[in-house]
């Protein structure tokens, strides 16, 4: 049985998801199509607007096979860990192919630069070093440092978000000598940051802003049925969806009560920024204003999210980097929802399998701890009815489509 990867968020699932899924599966040929998914806080620093189960729901509903979590560690990171995480876990699970989308949309030119960057990874330093220092962001930096040693050839826009990813897991994939062959297919009729719904295929981003300010009938024309009936259940369940101002009130107590050498030690805080933390959230009225307030060149919108997400969970850096040395050494996964035919796919693989893989919190999940404290903080803004049942699901079994 052929497996084929997706890295994927589903915040939530549209119809450009199904999209990619049905692409992948038809460029791969695979039998199996296994979903690495961020838990409820997301690569970029925020909150999935509902949570990890009912994503994963989503897409088994929608014809993805198996639904993995990838660890909060490895998932509220810059791109490089983000996609470490996410092919070592792929790597484990014995797939033969990874599928992402990207805005270039050309495999060939990501493995070019690759390997042009391996050439020259002296110069390719030393460049990115020179770039950053003088206050660029890492995406610029990486962009003015591929130039410097040659990378005017390669067309692809290593400032766009998807490029960025997609060259990452494509490095990793070599880095990690992973037996996986990499396919990318072209980003169609949006733009990641889109803020408007415009089209049937419409960005996650303008899909969520239209769900909070209740256009419902834009969110329903770019996503699936299933999807849309999952949004509509979570909140009347329970009345809230997840964004970032839900949450300020909660961030705003953590710095205004937070000693400066504890806020020094959360993940992610360097350079001084917990100076420009602790002086701007005395005069931010929301979130939007706080990181109007705090962002700079060097400090992106995202790398401030992410700093937030962490301080939320109370997340230090010492923690997160003894979870990446013992996933390192013991590599495990999280089930979040599978078909049968995941289900097949997995009993094939257990022999040779080197990864340990966990149904629910009930067995000894190496992660437990940390998932426990996210997983709270993330249910917080909730009434209390909610947050208890909500946190049961980790003690049951994985969702399952028959």
């Amino acid at each position: 049985m052929k497996a084929c990867g997706l890295i994927v968020e589903y915040n939530p699932y549209h119809n450009g998801h199904r999209y990619h899924f049905q692409q992948a599966q038809q460029l791969t040929n695979a039998d199996c199509m296994i979903a690495v998914m961020s838990g409820n806080f997301l690569q970029r620093g925020e909150p999935a607007v509902v949570d990890k189960f009912a994503r994963a729901k989503m897409a088994v509903q929608l014809g993805i096979d198996l639904v993995v979590e990838l660890p909060y560690f490895y998932a509220v990171q810059h791109s490089e860990l983000f996609a470490q995480g996410a092919i070592e876990i792929l790597a484990h699970l014995h797939v033969e192919a990874l599928c992402f989308g990207s805005e270039h949309g050309k495999i060939n030119d990501f493995q070019n630069m690759y390997q042009l960057i391996q050439q020259r990874q002296e110069q390719y330093g030393q460049q990115l070093t020179e770039a950053l220092s003088k206050g660029f962001s890492y995406p610029k930096a990486h962009e003015t440092a591929l130039r410097a040693i040659g990378g005017k050839e390669i067309s692809i826009d290593v400032t766009r978000p998807n490029n960025i990813l997609g060259y990452q897991y494509v490095s990793n994939i070599y880095k990690q000598q992973a037996d996986i062959t990499p396919y990318t297919i072209t980003r169609i009729k949006n733009d990641y940051h889109d803020q408007a719904i415009r089209d049937a295929i419409a960005s996650a981003t303008s899909i969520r802003n239209q769900l909070l300010q209740k256009q419902f009938e834009q969110v329903q024309s770019a996503t699936p049925p299933e999807t849309w009936q999952l949004l509509e259940k979570y909140v009347q369940q329970h009345h809230s969806w997840h964004h970032w101002e839900a949450y300020f009130h909660l961030l705003k107590y953590r710095l205004l009560t937070i000693k400066p050498d504890e806020l020094r030690s959360i993940h992610g805080v360097k350079e001084g920024i917990e100076n420009r933390m602790l002086a701007s959230i005395k005069q931010a009225a929301n979130f939007q204003e706080w990181m109007t307030l705090l962002k700079t060149k060097r400090y992106t919108w995202t790398s401030i999210q992410r700093i937030a997400t962490h301080l939320l969970t109370n997340t230090h850096a010492a923690e997160i980097e003894s979870l990446l040395r013992q996933a390192d050494q013991t590599p495990a996964v999280r089930i979040l929802a599978m078909s049968k035919q995941g289900q097949t796919y997995l009993k094939q693989i257990k022999k040779q399998a080197t990864i340990s893989w966990y149904t629910s919190n009930k067995s000894p999940y190496p992660y437990q701890a940390l998932d426990q404290r996210v997983d709270a903080a993330y249910y917080s803004i909730l009434d209390q009815t909610s947050q208890m049942q909500l946190a049961k699901q980790a003690y049951h079994k994985p969702y399952m489509i028959t």
